[in-house]
């Protein structure tokens, strides 16, 4: 999607002017100076609350500017189109709260404990993504899936698909190839429970997604 840039006059003093606005005062008396990661971090958090607050429509330059006490200059050099911006500022908050991947030595035990591990953190996250970016999808002309995959750094595995690898160098399963959707059905499941409810899974609905749907479909693939 072509984003409209708003023009910009006397970007290094508008920007100048930008830095000089903190939200704390530094010894003296003085206004704080924001600078490099701590100027980021005072951006992408404003820009979050921006985006729960107002949806993707008010996700502007203007409100996250104003939100973090900057200017739009300041944006425009770190993220020179808006779904720049708002791209980092999904990244950030998505691993902000990583999901952690157990390792107990038992296949079962860790898919359970992985989408135990997800469900308390990530319902909010899925359902505010469903709501808040329909239109950015709609825009843009994209999806959920192509927007986790443009958010997963490069290479990276996906919980289920390390859990399966441990299984197989113990032995748990046999080295076959898998297709992804095979592997990773646990956790399209649970997001699609997630987004159908608005709401995170009953423990009984996660052993269920495990022990009634996944093993066995893993016991013949």
């Amino acid at each position: 999607m072509n984003l409209k840039r708003e023009g910009i006059t006397d970007a290094r003093a508008a920007e100048a002017a930008g830095r000089g606005v903190g939200r704390g005062a530094a010894r003296g008396g003085g206004a704080s100076r924001r600078r490099g990661p701590a100027l980021e971090d005072a951006i992408l958090d404003a820009a979050w609350d921006v985006l729960v607050e107002h949806g993707y429509h008010g996700f502007t330059y203007e409100a996250v500017a104003s939100r973090a006490g900057t200017s739009r200059p300041v944006l425009y050099r770190r993220w020179p189109q808006r779904d720049d911006l708002l791209l980092a500022t999904l990244t950030k908050f998505r691993w902000s709260q990583p999901v952690v991947v157990p390792d107990t030595g038992s296949l079962r035990e860790d898919a359970i404990g992985l989408l135990r591990n997800a469900n308390a953190g990530l319902p909010h996250l899925i359902t505010l993504i469903s709501v808040q970016l329909m239109d950015y999808f709609r825009d843009t002309g994209t999806s959920f899936s192509e927007l986790r995959e443009s958010l997963r750094a490069p290479g990276q595995a996906t919980g289920f698909e390390m859990i399966v690898a441990r299984a197989v160098e113990r032995g748990e399963l046999p080295d076959v190839p898998r297709a992804s959707r095979v592997v990773n059905l646990p956790f399209d499941l649970f997001r699609h429970d997630v987004l159908m409810t608005m709401r995170a899974l009953s423990d009984e609905s996660i052993v269920e997604i495990v022990d009634q749907v996944w093993l066995p479909l893993l016991a013949v693939n």
